[in-house]
């Protein structure tokens, strides 16, 4: 697999979940996503291979909270579990797109303006 292109961190998103959900229609994710966003895009498009590759460079609660997530959906529990507790969030078993849902919601809150 080719390199995953790498947004930058430092703009401000203006969408809300909806806007996001809609993106992922689009052929390449929208300009200013953070990198945690961006591995959710990856994943909303199922590319899970795009979107672990941008998590496990994210050092940062938001990115071990994701990293977590992506290895619910790979089904590695366990591992699953290791990033929750490094995100010092606790382990759900909440249906895998309600989980996306409530994350990009967050992520998409801290991110405006």
């Amino acid at each position: 697999m080719g390199a995953v292109p790498i947004s930058s961190t430092s703009r401000k998103s203006k969408m809300n979940t909806d806007v996001f959900r809609k993106t992922l229609t689009g052929d390449s994710p929208p300009d200013g996503l953070d990198d945690c966003l961006l591995a959710l895009w990856f994943d909303g498009r199922g590319d899970w291979e795009a979107a672990h590759n941008v998590a496990q460079k994210v050092k940062s609660r938001d990115g071990a909270w994701v990293h977590g997530y992506l290895h619910r959906v790979e089904g590695d529990l366990g591992n699953a579990r290791y990033w929750y507790d490094r995100a010092g969030r606790p382990f759900t078993d909440v249906p895998l797109k309600d989980e996306w849902a409530a994350i990009a919601e967050e992520l998409l809150a801290d991110a405006r303006p």
